[in-house]
């Protein structure tokens, strides 16, 4: 059996974490419709936080005659953007919205759990996260990139250890996970 300790090391010596959050990974889902709507996919894929996205994303939304499926899409993608603002409500709004338009959305879960862990309600966040991932994610490293960060948040280092472990397992290129995982130090017992 293993215990896991977090640390990070700094010039001036060793920083408790707690409070420490990492930035949170988002998923953008791709749609079918007009170049609003791929504007918006491309702005929540490339984590961009600008008002000309939100822009992108509005138009689309309002004025693209987007069928359901890519509608509630572009909810998400809008969502995503609202995250990379730190607009943590926006995006849980968007996130809400999608899911009444399609109830077993796994991206919509995941990217609400990521929210949710933005605003602080980690259990809830994890939740999300957790349904998310069982309806199935096109990119879970980033499901368990932020369930990782909600365990960490609840103190939970062995969980939160292994989740950033999967993350880096599943996308081995991703510099994320690899970052956290340098903070933690596996003890066998």
């Amino acid at each position: 059996m293993s215990s896991i300790i977090r640390w990070a090391a700094i010039a001036a010596g060793v920083v408790s974490l707690s409070g420490f959050v990492a930035s949170k990974a988002q998923a953008a889902v791709s749609v079918f419709g007009d170049d609003h709507a791929q504007a918006c996919y491309q702005a929540a894929k490339n984590g961009l936080n600008r008002q000309t996205d939100l822009d992108e994303c509005n138009q689309a939304i309002n004025f693209g005659l987007l069928r359901e499926k890519d509608l509630a899409g572009t909810y998400v993608n809008r969502g995503a953007v609202y995250m990379n603002m730190q607009s943590w409500r926006q995006a849980d709004a968007d996130f809400h919205r999608a899911l009444e338009m399609t109830p077993n959305f796994g991206e919509a879960l995941v990217n609400l759990g990521a929210a949710q862990i933005g605003e602080h309600q980690d259990r809830e966040g994890i939740d999300s996260i957790n349904r998310g991932l069982a309806l199935g994610s096109m990119e879970p490293e980033k499901a368990y990139f932020n369930r990782a960060i909600g365990y960490e948040n609840l103190g939970d280092d062995s969980s939160a250890y292994k989740d950033y472990l999967k993350a880096s397992e599943l996308a081995p290129r991703w510099v994320a996970p690899r970052q956290e995982l340098v903070r933690f130090t596996v003890h066998q017992q």
